[in-house]
């Protein structure tokens, strides 16, 4: 399975967000980041993984002017 990153966020809580979006589609996700175990989240960058199957889905639902479920 080949997973790509949809968006990138600047924090965990936005990412949620974002995936809360697509588990209510019914898209799969997951999130990636990397802050140094919590040492440097001022540097971190967090993604929002797809399957490549699922990224053109997952890119219109997370348009602003995406069309609310």
């Amino acid at each position: 399975m080949r997973l790509i990153a949809v968006s990138t966020f600047r924090s965990t809580a936005e990412a949620e967000l974002a995936k809360g979006v697509l588990d209510e589609a019914g898209v799969e996700s997951m999130i990636r980041s990397d802050n140094a175990g919590g040492m440097y989240p001022a540097i971190s960058r967090v993604e929002l993984l797809v399957r490549a199957e699922d990224l053109e889905t997952a890119v219109t639902l997370l348009r602003p002017d995406a069309p609310t479920l």
